[in-house]
């Protein structure tokens, strides 16, 4: 029988030869599907804009179906539905400003790290080298119980990790 091959934007099979799958992918049902997929993925302002920019449909406002369906050239978003996904797009544009400005970073941050390694290696070396700070070594919020972690995970021992003096890597 030979190879089949399976495209998974429009959940057929056929048989696998250059002929078929050339012409299974410039087909136009393919093109359709392939574009239905990934709009799914697309930010809320690519689909204002797109949908700001087209002429709604009048089949669908006057009927609530359009024979078309997703590939109608029309917008099938009534005023309200603009509303909304405008507001969607005005909430995700001030959250990433926050975001930018540094106002939400959430507990527990990267950054919130890397500002208290920079504070507490600033304030060591203005500290005379004869008192060594420890360090508290703390687990995140949300870990499993400490043994439950393996060993790569588990904080090091009090002081630090013996080395033998004649150890050898590699």
């Amino acid at each position: 029988m030979g190879k089949r091959y399976f495209c998974d934007y429009c959940d057929r099979s056929f048989q696998d030869n250059l002929h078929n799958r050339k012409k299974h992918l410039n087909g136009v049902q393919h093109l359709r599907a392939k574009k239905v997929w990934y709009d799914l993925f697309r930010d809320a302002a690519a689909i204002l804009q797109e949908e700001q920019s087209k002429k709604p449909c009048r089949k669908f406002l006057q009927t609530g179906q359009c024979d078309f369906g997703s590939n109608c050239r029309f917008s099938h978003m009534t005023e309200v539905d603009l509303e909304k996904l405008n507001a969607q797009v005005q909430e995700e544009r001030r959250a990433k400003e926050q975001q930018r400005d540094g106002i939400a970073n959430p507990p527990g941050t990267i950054e919130e790290w890397l500002e208290k390694r920079a504070k507490r290696l600033g304030s060591a070396q203005t500290n005379s080298a004869d008192h060594e700070e420890e360090s508290v070594f703390q687990y995140p919020p949300g870990w499993p119980p400490v043994h439950e972690l393996p060993p790569s995970l588990q904080a090091p021992p009090p002081g630090r990790w013996l080395v033998p003096p004649n150890l050898q890597w590699g």
